[in-house]
C-alpha cells in the first residue's frame, strides 16, 4: 500500500479533479493521507486564475524539495506532481525551476496518471497536451466506501471549459473550449453517488449554463434538462449549479428555478463589475442592465433566491465612477454571498497589456469598501433567516457535543444544537441566531430520514 497526499488550489472543480484522481490511483494501491510526511506520492493540483495564487505553489514546492531530499537521505522515495491550471499555462517553467517535480501533468489528462507517473520514475515527465479521448470515460468508479468517507454532499463535473475569452481571465488557455459530457455518463456517476447515501450534487463547469450534453437518441440536453433527469434519481434530493455566466442565462433555466423542486434557491451568477463600460472592456458581453434583467427575472419566478456574485476591482481604465457603478449595482440587488478580488494581470491574456492599470492603493481601498458592503449584505441575509423555518441536509458532526452541522437551502452553514438528526437526514430547523460563520437552530419533527448511520463515515 502507498499512500497519497492531494493539495487542491482554487476552484470547486480542482476539489472534484483530486478526488477523480484519488479514484484513478486507486486501483493501484494508493490511498489517500492527510499528512504529507507519510506520503509517497504528493500532487499539488493548481490554480491559475491569480497572481498570487501561482506564487504560493513555488512556494510550497521549495518546502517538498527539501522534504524529499530528507527522505532520499532514509532510503524513502517521494514522487511529486504539479497538475492542474499552472501545470498547463507553465509546465516547461515548472520542471525548469522545481527539480524536485517528477511529474507535470494538465487538467486534460489526470486520467492518466498511474502511467505517466510509472515513467516519470525513470525519466522527468510532463503532459499538457490536450487530449483527444475523453478523459472521464477511462476513469474508474469511485468506490462506495471512498463516497462515503466524502460525505452526503458531491461536486460532479459536467462541462469545461470556456469560449467568452474575458480579457482578464487564463481559462480558455488553460481549460480549453467548452465542452459537455454525455447525459448518460453524468447519470451513471450520479447514480453511483446516490447508492452511496450521496443526496445533494453540484454539477460544476467553467460556464456550467453553456452546458449542452449528447444523449443517447443523438439529441442534446441543456442544463434545465440534464437537472430534470437529475431529480428522478432516487436519493437525489438537492441539485446546485456553479459557475454559470449571464449570457447563458436562458428563459428555460430561469423557469427551472420556479418548476424543479430539488433545485436549490440559490444561484452563483458573476458579474465581474457594475460598470457597462468595465464590462466591455473585459469583453463579458452583457451589460449592468442586462444583468439587472435577470435578477428580476430569476427573483420574480423565485422570490426568496439567494443571490452569490463575483466582482473585480481595479481592472484596466476602472475610474472612480466604475467602481461607484459596482457598488450601485450591488446596494440594488443585495447578495447573501460573494467573492472579490484586486485585478491581477495574468500573462498571455489581453488586459495585461491595456495601459491605464490602476494602482495598487487604490485597488486596496476599493476592494475594502466593496467587501465591507458585502459582508454587510451577507450578514443581513443571515439575520433575515432567525426565526424562519428551514430545512438542513445534516453533513456531519457538529463543533460541540450534541450539535450536528449541515447546510440551509441557501448554502448557509447551519449548526443543529440538542441534534437527533444523523448524517443524511434533512431535517427542519427553526432558526435562533447567528455566528460569525453559521446559523444556530434547533430541530423540529418531523425529518426526512438519509442512510442508516452505520453508512457514512463523514470526515470533518
Amino acid at each position: 500500500m502507498q499512500k497519497v497526499f492531494i493539495k487542491s488550489y482554487g476552484c470547486q472543480m480542482n476539489v472534484y479533479d483530486a478526488q477523480r484522481m484519488a479514484d484513478a490511483l486507486a486501483p493501484d494501491g494508493y490511498v489517500e493521507t492527510q499528512d504529507i510526511a507519510e506520503a509517497q506520492l504528493v500532487v499539488l493540483n493548481t490554480c491559475h486564475i491569480r497572481e498570487k495564487a501561482s506564487d504560493r505553489i513555488y512556494s510550497t514546492l521549495g518546502r517538498i524539495r527539501r522534504m524529499k531530499k530528507a527522505r532520499a537521505a532514509e532510503g524513502d522515495a517521494m514522487q511529486v506532481v504539479v497538475a492542474g491550471c499552472v501545470a498547463q499555462a507553465e509546465g516547461k517553467e515548472i520542471l525548469r525551476r522545481e527539480q524536485a517535480v517528477d511529474l507535470v501533468i494538465g487538467p486534460q489528462n489526470y486520467h492518466r496518471l498511474p502511467e505517466l507517473l510509472s515513467r516519470a520514475k525513470h525519466k522527468r515527465v510532463i503532459d499538457t497536451d490536450y487530449a483527444t479521448e475523453d478523459k472521464f470515460a477511462h476513469l474508474p468508479d469511485p468506490q462506495a466506501d471512498k463516497i462515503r468517507t466524502r460525505g452526503v454532499t458531491a461536486f460532479v463535473t459536467v462541462q469545461e471549459g470556456c469560449d467568452k475569452f474575458c480579457t482578464f481571465c487564463v481559462v480558455p488557455y488553460t481549460r480549453g473550449a467548452e465542452n459537455s459530457r454525455p447525459v448518460a455518463a453524468i447519470l451513471k456517476e450520479i447514480t453511483v453517488l446516490a447508492q452511496a447515501g450521496v443526496r445533494e450534487v453540484s454539477l460544476l463547469g467553467q460556464n456550467v449554463n453553456a452546458f449542452h450534453g449528447e444523449t443517447d437518441q443523438g439529441g442534446s440536453l441543456a442544463l434545465e434538462g440534464l437537472m430534470e433527469e437529475i431529480a428522478q434519481i432516487s436519493g437525489i434530493e438537492r441539485i446546485r449549479y456553479m459557475t454559470s455566466h449571464p449570457r447563458d442565462m436562458t428563459q428555460a433555466l430561469i423557469h427551472a428555478h420556479r418548476d424543479n423542486p430539488c433545485l436549490m434557491p440559490y444561484l452563483h451568477l458573476p458579474v465581474q463589475s457594475g460598470s457597462s463600460r468595465i464590462l466591455a472592456d473585459m469583453n463579458r458581453q452583457h451589460d449592468r442592465d442586462a444583468y439587472f434583467r435577470i435578477i428580476a427575472q430569476v427573483r420574480a419566478l423565485r422570490p426568496d433566491i439567494a443571490l452569490s456574485s463575483d466582482f473585480i476591482v481595479g481592472f484596466p481604465g476602472e475610474t472612480d465612477q466604475d467602481f461607484r457603478d459596482t457598488m450601485d449595482l450591488v446596494e440594488r440587488i443585495g447578495f447573501a454571498q460573494s467573492y472579490s478580488f484586486k485585478y491581477s494581470a495574468r500573462p498571455g491574456t489581453p488586459a495585461s497589456d491595456l495601459a491605464d492599470q490602476v494602482p495598487e492603493a487604490v485597488k486596496d481601498e476599493r476592494l475594502q469598501a466593496l467587501q465591507a458592503l458585502l459582508i454587510a449584505q451577507q450578514t443581513a441575509f443571515n439575520q433575515a433567516t432567525v426565526g424562519r423555518r428551514l430545512k438542513v441536509l445534516v453533513e456531519k458532526a457538529g463543533r460541540h457535543d450534541g450539535q450536528m452541522a449541515g447546510k440551509s437551502p441557501y448554502l448557509q452553514a447551519v449548526q443543529i444544537d440538542d441534534a437527533t438528526a444523523r448524517i443524511g437526514d434533512i431535517v427542519e430547523v427553526d432558526v435562533t441566531g447567528i455566528g460569525s460563520n453559521s446559523l444556530y437552530a434547533r430541530e423540529v419533527a418531523p425529518r426526512e430520514t438519509g442512510p442508516e448511520p452505520h453508512k457514512m463515515e463523514v470526515h470533518a
